[in-house]
């Protein structure tokens, strides 16, 4: 198999796996327990925070491990939404969040808050000026991705936390697909908050972390005991916390030399399939993750072109049924035609992809999209 779908879930790193093991065998103490066990685990914890905080440049006091994206996205809306209602209850997203977010936009709907979704262009990027229109003066929070999971548009974040300063709003991203693809900074975007998936960079599933910004106030989401500073109760992930850390520790490596070949390989990709005509690539050109490819063919279903595929791993970007196409959050909000959605594939790649597997899935995808094709001129003539 060609494994084509890192934004679904990267394997995890032999360096991970190996940095795990002991944590499963020898090192099993509670990290909260004061004797000689508890404190070799309770130091595998606090090195794992410092390189998170490393990768992400805050301090290690505002890292707080979760169980992964998800759960990181839900503290930081509800958590922050909750504590700081006094001064206001409208919330600014976007419409191609992910699930963990617009669910949880969902439920806030529920307890008396406002939200307001966001459209974006035909790349897949918000407008500044679409979202300073939505600001009003009970805004207090903006909750926008870094990096499009499905196309791998960039959002300017930076941009949007400046502006959202100046009025005092905070600034939370879903940095899930974007840390340990590209350079995430939290100084240089200016978030209050930021989440992180540890299984979308090499990391083990079932382990994340949320940023919390100095001075950010939140509303536990998980009561227990006083674990991760008495923000989130719960005796520590140990075993995936390590892996998580060992996992930073290669995201900082060489990262300019990872982009570099993830991009090479994705123009090479992209040159391949853009021979096949009748399609076209989705994103922002300029603003983009180097690991993906989106690319739409027309008049064919994706679910059939990835069944055709039997040697590759991907994504379809719509959902298609026997008199329906339930199209993505996110190609419908770029408006991509109907007709172009209903075929849209995912590709990704990653840390283990070469230039062999390149070739072979150019080929690959080839034949599965010439032979549906023909198999569509044959209908038509019997029509």
């Amino acid at each position: 198999m060609i494994y084509l779908d890192y934004n679904a879930t990267t394997p995890v790193a032999p360096e991970v796996a190996e940095t795990m093991m002991p944590y499963l065998t020898d090192f099993f103490g509670n990290p909260s327990s004061s004797h000689w066990y508890g404190q070799q685990t309770k130091k595998a914890v606090e090195y794992s925070r410092k390189k998170l905080a490393k990768l992400l440049n805050c301090s290690p006091q505002e890292i707080v491990f979760t169980s992964g994206g998800s759960e990181s996205n839900n503290y930081a809306l509800k958590g922050y939404a909750f504590a700081n209602q006094h001064k206001g209850k409208h919330i600014i997203t976007s419409k191609i969040e992910h699930p963990a977010i617009v669910e949880v936009c969902k439920f806030l709907e529920t307890q008396g808050f406002d939200i307001t979704y966001l459209p974006v262009d035909e790349s897949g990027r918000l407008k500044i000026s679409d979202l300073e229109n939505a600001i009003r003066k009970d805004t207090i929070l903006i909750s926008l991705m870094y990096a499009n999971n499905e196309v791998g548009t960039l959002q300017p974040v930076s941009e949007i936390s400046e502006l959202a300063k100046k009025k005092g709003i905070a600034v939370h991203s879903d940095c899930a697909q974007a840390v340990g693809k590209v350079p995430v900074n939290v100084e240089d975007l200016g978030v209050d908050l930021l989440s992180v998936a540890g299984h979308k960079f090499y990391g083990p599933k079932g382990i994340g972390v949320l940023y919390v910004r100095k001075g950010i106030n939140l509303q536990k989401l998980i009561h227990g005991a006083d674990h991760e500073v008495n923000r989130r109760a719960g005796t520590e992930n140990v075993l995936e916390i390590a892996g998580l850390g060992r996992a930073a520790e290669l995201a900082m490596q060489d990262p300019e030399k990872r982009m570099a070949k993830e991009r090479q390989l994705i123009q090479k990709l992209k040159l391949g399939l853009n021979n096949l005509g009748q399609l076209q690539f989705n994103g922002n050109v300029n603003y983009c993750l180097p690991n993906t490819l989106s690319v739409s063919f027309k008049n064919l279903k994706a679910e059939e072109i990835l069944f055709e595929m039997k040697n590759i791993a991907a994504s379809a970007g719509a959902a298609c049924h026997t008199d329906s196409v339930q199209m993505s959050a996110t190609l419908a909000a770029m408006n991509v035609p109907i007709e172009y959605a209903m075929g849209t594939l995912r590709l990704s790649i990653g840390r283990f992809t070469t230039n062999k597997e390149i070739d072979a899935a150019i080929k690959e995808i080839e034949a599965a999209v010439k032979k549906l094709r023909s198999k569509e001129r044959n209908c038509n003539c019997v029509n």
